[in-house]
């Protein structure tokens, strides 16, 4: 392993379906819990866009609060998970059934050092599923869990520059865009038209659960 590669020698997969899974505003509430995280703290999120940078102000005086404070609020909350995450409607049900018949990853973009308290998180919602963070690209840490194998394999998550990047190193993926219903969320970048928009968990259960049947796939990675 290389200098800065995020290892992941101990996930091991067994001979079948392969689900990896974002975290935040895709099984736990995030956007939710950091505006009240914000709160505690003296502090409002303004909707303005879809990126925290430049939408939190001061909850006494309005003004934007600079970057590097921002940067240090989300560590904050990070650090603090624990307290203020909770998960999204039907989806400690919904992977544990989909988890008799495909193994499940949460792959999640944050620093690692803050791995632990996640763990510990999902753990008690029973959430026991391996779980990887890092804040390198998504797309060749899912090629790499997946390799050559056969078998179906899906990739969720609520950005589409992640679902993009799995497209483009993944063939034959099942992408899912799901994300929470939110002033913020809408103003997110739509995802190309070959990624599939579920409405929830259970919309997701369904498109997964089809894919799983059908053993028909909807691209290829480009040639290089």
């Amino acid at each position: 392993m290389t200098s800065g590669e995020l290892d992941i020698s101990h996930i091991r997969l067994g001979e079948r379906p392969l689900i990896v899974c974002d975290v935040d505003d895709v099984v736990l509430q995030f956007i939710g819990p950091f505006q009240l995280f914000l709160e505690s703290q003296g502090h409002a999120f303004l909707p303005r866009s879809f990126r925290l940078h430049g939408n939190i102000v001061s909850q006494a005086d309005g003004v934007e609060i600079e970057d590097q404070e921002v940067s240090r609020l989300i560590e904050e909350f990070f650090e603090a998970q624990e307290l203020w995450q909770t998960p999204l409607d039907r989806v400690v049900e919904t992977l544990d059934r989909l988890s008799e018949e495909a193994d499940v990853l949460f792959l999640t973009a944050m620093r690692p050092r803050f791995q632990d308290q996640r763990r510990r998180l999902l753990d008690r919602m029973g959430l026991l599923f391996p779980l990887l963070a890092s804040e390198q690209p998504k797309g060749p840490i899912v090629h790499a869990l997946h390799a050559s194998r056969s078998l179906p394999v899906v990739f969720i998550d609520d950005m589409a520059r992640n679902l993009h990047s799995v497209r483009d190193h993944v063939a034959d993926c099942l992408l899912i865009h799901l994300m929470p219903n939110s002033p913020v969320h809408r103003f997110a970048p739509a995802a190309a038209d070959d990624i599939t928009r579920a409405t929830d968990w259970t919309h997701a259960a369904e498109l997964i659960e089809a894919h799983f049947v059908s053993g028909t796939f909807t691209h290829s990675v480009p040639a290089a």
